[in-house]
């Protein structure tokens, strides 16, 4: 039977009972309210640390890197997605070392679960990735993870990406705190993208006319074609990122382009080509006035793939030097190496934009050179209506005077040599007219440079070879090539090809015609089946008889992979 002080003793516990829970419920309280104001002001710090940021890359590496801190993941991953919006174009990681990435291999394009947050851009919260229908595990060498958390990050209500977290530490599940917290620095993280994108756009505009007013006023400053050429096809490269850059100009009375300049990856490919209007990204852009945009240049269908010139390059795009309306003055030419991002309509545009600007400012340089000739040529008129109008005039009169004066002098020499003064008198009027005439007639009126006839005569042999042969030209070849040496030039292409289409078998062949300082080279290569030696031989002979005229040589070899390759050069005149 219990004693009457048992009931008081647990009547006397119970309160302590009591407290002892309240106490540990008020601590419990106080940690998670200690914890949750630690955790704002984290989330507070990581928002300012990511607003900070205006270079993006930099910025997307401080929102994963924060991301991280927050959830407390082991592992945290921002993915990029393409303008396309169905796959991953980037992929910014932490907790992965680099020799990890190596051994795994290619970043994931959004596949899996990966893909469904692409797919279905809401908070995804997983207690184990494996379970989740749209997993399809992970690939060799990779590091296992079970829990995960996903969040979309959104600009302007477009998605750019995703944060993806992944093995909470100490074994603990992701909760719907977690969740609010990223999703929270998410929103942040999109604000923080768009100012570093308005930044970089800024920079970029700022480059862009910096480059605009290089070349207007190296124009506008009396510099060379090929000087100010160079300058658009160098700062268009630097600016985009790509590896290769030309410019091609038209080529009158043909229907080609010339590859005037050519800077990057195998530029010497591309320097001097004659391209046709059609089969080549260049001659499209030209053609339709508008840009020509390729994914992968190397393996575009609509892209002659002769003579190969690619290689090794991805995404390219074309934009027209000018437009319709005004006149396409060129094409450039831009294509980034493989693998690198391809051009995005903001860039297209920018470019058109740049190249518009060169077109005005070629014209403006163009009007500039046409009234420095105006002023020569009224200078020349005046000059030459001067002599007609007074030295000769006062030549005539004065030789008139001599004539008369010579009927009055007896002595026989001194008769003889005024009129060997008047017959000198009548040849200086005669070199002076000559010289009017030269001041009153402008030089290269007829139309009928080298370059013109070399492109021609390859399009003429096209029909009989069955294909249309490749052709580079090289240096001044309309202006420094001498009248003499082009007509030879020529009759040796012409008898060339014909050769070639004859007795040689090709599927290709390729024109180069190259002039410096010291000589004009023309090569002429084919891959068919080579020099016969039981073959006639008499139009070789011409050939080589027709470089010996002139100083030069004729070679004939067969290259490595087969066909035939003829050298016909000859030096410059007044060059030893």
């Amino acid at each position: 039977m219990a004693s009457p002080e048992e009931p008081q003793a647990a009547r006397i516990r119970l309160p302590h009972l009591q407290l002892d829970e309240l106490l540990e419920e008020l601590q419990a309280r106080l940690d998670a309210a200690r914890g949750t104001r630690d955790r704002v002001h984290s989330l507070l710090e990581a928002v300012l640390s990511v607003g900070r940021e205006l270079d993006l890359e930099q910025a997307l590496y401080s929102i994963v890197e924060a991301a991280a801190a927050l959830v407390d993941a082991e592992y945290a991953a921002l993915g990029v997605i393409d303008p396309d919006g169905r796959r991953l174009s980037a992929f910014h990681t932490i907790g992965v070392t680099e020799e990890q990435i190596t051994r795994i291999g290619s970043f994931p394009e959004g596949h899996g679960i990966l893909g469904e947050l692409i797919s279905h851009p809401e908070p995804l919260r997983l207690t184990k990735i494996s379970e989740h229908p749209a997993s399809y595990g992970f690939p060799p060498n990779h590091p296992p993870m079970n829990t995960f958390l996903g969040v979309p990050i959104r600009v302007r209500d477009q998605i750019f990406g995703n944060l993806y977290l992944t093995e909470k530490r100490g074994g603990a599940q992701f909760d719907q705190e977690d969740e609010s917290v990223l999703s929270t620095l998410a929103v942040a993280a999109g604000v923080a993208i768009d100012n570093a994108r308005l930044y970089e756009q800024s920079r970029l505009r700022e480059r862009w006319l910096r480059a605009n007013a290089e070349i207007t006023h190296s124009l506008m400053s009396g510099g060379g074609r090929t000087e100010v050429l160079g300058q658009i096809a160098e700062r268009a490269a630097e600016i985009t990122g790509s590896a290769l850059s030309a410019v091609a100009l038209p080529m009158e009375d043909t229907g080609s382009l010339a590859v005037e300049i050519a800077v990057g990856m195998d530029a010497k490919a591309h320097q001097g080509l004659v391209l046709p209007l059609d089969r080549t990204l260049m001659g499209l852009a030209f053609s339709s006035a508008a840009p020509a945009v390729s994914a992968d240049v190397s393996h575009d269908n609509r892209i002659s793939p002769e003579p190969p010139r690619f290689q090794g390059l991805g995404p390219a795009v074309a934009v027209p030097i000018g437009t319709s309306e005004e006149g396409v003055r060129g094409v450039l030419l831009l294509a980034r190496s493989s693998g690198r991002p391809e051009f995005s309509p903001t860039e297209t545009e920018t470019l058109q934009a740049f190249a518009a600007q060169a077109a005005v400012a070629m014209e403006l340089a163009e009007r500039r050179q046409d009234a420095e000739e105006v002023a020569v040529l009224k200078d020349r008129d005046r000059i030459a209506r001067d002599l007609h109008d007074l030295a000769i005039q006062r030549l005539f009169a004065t030789g008139m005077t001599l004539q008369s004066a010579g009927r009055f002098i007896e002595h026989p020499e001194a008769s003889e040599r005024v009129v060997r003064a008047v017959d000198d008198l009548d040849e200086t009027i005669k070199i002076i007219r000559s010289t009017i005439f030269g001041l009153r007639s402008r030089e290269g009126t007829d139309g009928t440079g080298l370059r013109a006839r070399v492109v021609r005569i390859a399009g003429e042999a096209a029909p009989v070879l069955g294909f249309a042969p490749s052709v580079r030209l090289e240096g001044l070849v309309d202006t420094d090539v001498p009248r003499e040496i082009a007509e030879h030039v020529v009759a040796v292409l012409s008898e060339a090809l014909t050769n070639i289409a004859r007795h040689a078998q090709a599927g290709r062949a390729d024109v180069v015609l190259t002039a410096d300082s010291r000589q004009v080279r023309l090569t002429v290569t084919d891959n068919g089946t080579g020099i016969s030696p039981d073959g006639r031989r008499s139009g070789l002979l011409n050939m080589a008889e027709r470089a010996e005229q002139l100083g030069g040589k004729m070679e004939l070899s067969s290259p490595a992979d087969g066909g035939t390759r003829l050298v016909w050069w000859v030096p410059k005149p007044n060059v030893s």
